[in-house]
């Protein structure tokens, strides 16, 4: 009960905290909403050609791109959050007081980033979404269920988006210099989560395999939920996907850290 407490007090930190960062929430809302509208006119354009690509109608391929940019912040499609801080206490030497704390480093880390993706959610990526709805004709559901499914979808898509960067700020016990690493990370999480282009998009072989990629459970598969394109027992498999990657994930980022504090002397300590 105490721990529970304590990761929920964290949780509300890291809201506050981004709450504080009101320019770069304002920068952020902006940006967003300016490359929705480059977005929306692009995809128009394809689908006046294909009316029915990647199996969606217009309003529904409209509709992925205003949820991409609202969920960009909330999951870190472009990478950051933690991830650089992190990494820059593991380069100085601060992460062994860290280790030494009563508290458990990821379990930290994930509460934190979670109040981080509630404020994105709710501070970055409410208002583009309305500004495409008011722009455009988008296919978003009156049923309010359908929107819970889409915030449970959303929650566990930053769990997967944590941990996919967790494992990747870890590689600083290895690496002087992350820069690339984080930049290889960004590059994949752009392309095969669906922020450019759903991933239904893809043909063959290729396209059903990046659909498998975890990738995908950080933006394809939510906006698929929030779209009514999973029902029955397809929605509990769409759950089941973003779950099982995020246990996945999280246990390899345990077994790396395990590695990697009993292995590898830390930099600068």
């Amino acid at each position: 009960m105490r721990s529970s407490g304590l990761y929920r007090a964290v949780a509300v930190s890291g809201f506050r905290r981004y709450a504080t960062y009101r320019i770069a929430t304002v920068a952020g809302v902006f940006t967003n909403t300016v490359f929705g509208f480059i977005l929306a006119y692009t995809f128009m354009a394809l689908w006046s050609q294909r009316p029915q690509l990647g199996g969606y109608d217009q309003a529904e391929a409209l509709t992925f791109v205003w949820i991409g940019q609202g969920l960009i912040g909330a999951v870190s499609l472009l990478g950051g959050g933690f991830q650089e801080e992190l990494q820059e206490r593991i380069r100085s030497g601060d992460v062994a007081v860290d280790l030494y704390r009563p508290v458990d480093l990821q379990a930290w880390w994930l509460a934190s980033d979670l109040g981080r993706g509630a404020f994105q959610l709710l501070g970055r990526g409410l208002i583009p979404v309305v500004a495409g709805a008011f722009a455009f004709h988008l296919a978003l559901p009156v049923d309010p269920f359908t929107w819970l499914l889409f915030l449970g979808s959303v929650v566990l898509a930053v769990v997967v988006s944590f941990a996919i960067r967790y494992l990747v700020a870890l590689v600083a016990f290895w690496m002087l210099d992350g820069t690339g690493v984080n930049m290889v990370s960004t590059l994949l999480s752009i392309f095969f989560s669906g922020m450019l282009l759903p991933l239904t998009v893809f043909p063959g072989a290729f396209g059903e395999v990046v659909r498998w990629l975890p990738w995908s459970a950080m933006l394809q598969v939510p906006a698929d939920v929030l779209l009514g394109r999973h029902e029955g027992a397809g929605l509990l498999g769409a759950f089941a996907f973003q779950a099982a990657w995020a246990a996945v994930l999280l246990l390899a980022g345990r077994a790396v850290q395990a590695l990697a504090t009993r292995k590898v002397v830390v930099q600068g300590g």
